[in-house]
């Protein structure tokens, strides 16, 4: 009965995510926050603001660009977690997607407190890092083109039973995320709201992802015994914890982890893909 109840839940949020007005309403959101952002940092450099109000409102337009792209990456994490319900594979895709943008976003980070204009002298030292950030950030999108390209979408086991059983399991993984991800967001605000130090919102999410990467493989276990599946499925899990590496990464070496991890997952669905049918034609599940 519980099964049922959150596996309807999970079916009612996901159907409300892929509606055209849902699109819409995060699209009208995002913009919103990026004018808001602008204004109040216009008026906050100005002296305009309160005193309450100024100690949280930066200094520097840049800051705009970075609040608008985290919730952006809040966005894209939501799709992340939700997806992972339809697709192991596909799931892992979207991991790579949002490190892409999270080395996007660290590249805005280098400039957000620099003077305004940006002055040559002052901005010449974060060259280098913001051009690593984007060239491992474009190594991942360019490599994200062959990696969609190689997924087969391929049932984990031939019993009708078992796939909707595995397909459920997901969905109650992907509510724990979500659970998990929004009280993750909560500390952070009432840490920032009692003046206590930071921490990073996506750095704390692709921690638990690791362990729900694991739970994943080992639920998959109950299913199937494929090499090939076990393998990717177990492999998937550790280029989370490479991910989970490239995020706290120093300059230069975040980018070369980046591109590597998506060699790495590149390997492993070309490998699976060549395993596959060999399994296949001794008898074994499908994967």
């Amino acid at each position: 009965m519980i099964t049922r109840t959150l596996t309807r839940l999970y079916d009612a949020i996901d159907a409300w995510w892929e509606r055209n007005r849902t699109v819409k309403l995060m699209g009208a959101t995002l913009v919103s926050v990026y004018l808001l952002s602008l204004l109040l940092i216009t008026l906050n450099m100005g002296g305009f603001l309160p005193a309450w109000l100024s100690s949280i409102i930066p200094i520097g337009h840049f800051h705009a660009i970075t609040m608008t792209f985290t919730l952006l990456l809040m966005i894209e994490v939501l799709q992340l977690i939700l997806g992972i319900a339809r697709s192991v594979s596909t799931s892992m895709g979207m991991q790579l997607e949002v490190l892409s943008l999270i080395m996007l976003r660290k590249a805005f980070i280098e400039f957000a407190d620099f003077h305004e204009p940006l002055e040559w002298p002052e901005v010449s030292e974060a060259v280098l890092p913001v051009l690593s950030s984007a060239a491992g950030a474009m190594l991942i999108h360019m490599g994200l083109i062959f990696y969609f390209k190689l997924i087969r979408h391929q049932p984990i086991t031939d019993d009708t039973a078992d796939k909707e059983h595995f397909i459920v399991s997901k969905k109650m993984v992907s509510l724990l995320l979500l659970l998990v991800f929004f009280i993750i967001i909560a500390l952070r605000v009432v840490r920032f709201g009692c003046g206590g130090e930071p921490f990073d919102i996506f750095n704390v999410f692709y921690t638990v992802l690791i362990f729900s990467d694991i739970l994943i493989v080992l639920i998959s276990s109950r299913f199937s015994y494929t090499y090939p599946i076990v393998f990717r499925n177990t492999g998937f899990a550790l280029a989370t914890v490479l991910i989970r590496m490239t995020l706290t990464a120093p300059h230069y070496h975040n980018a070369a982890l980046g591109a590597g991890v998506m060699l790495f997952v590149l390997a492993i669905m070309a490998g699976y893909n060549r395993l596959i049918p060999c399994h296949d034609r001794t008898g074994a599940s499908h994967g």
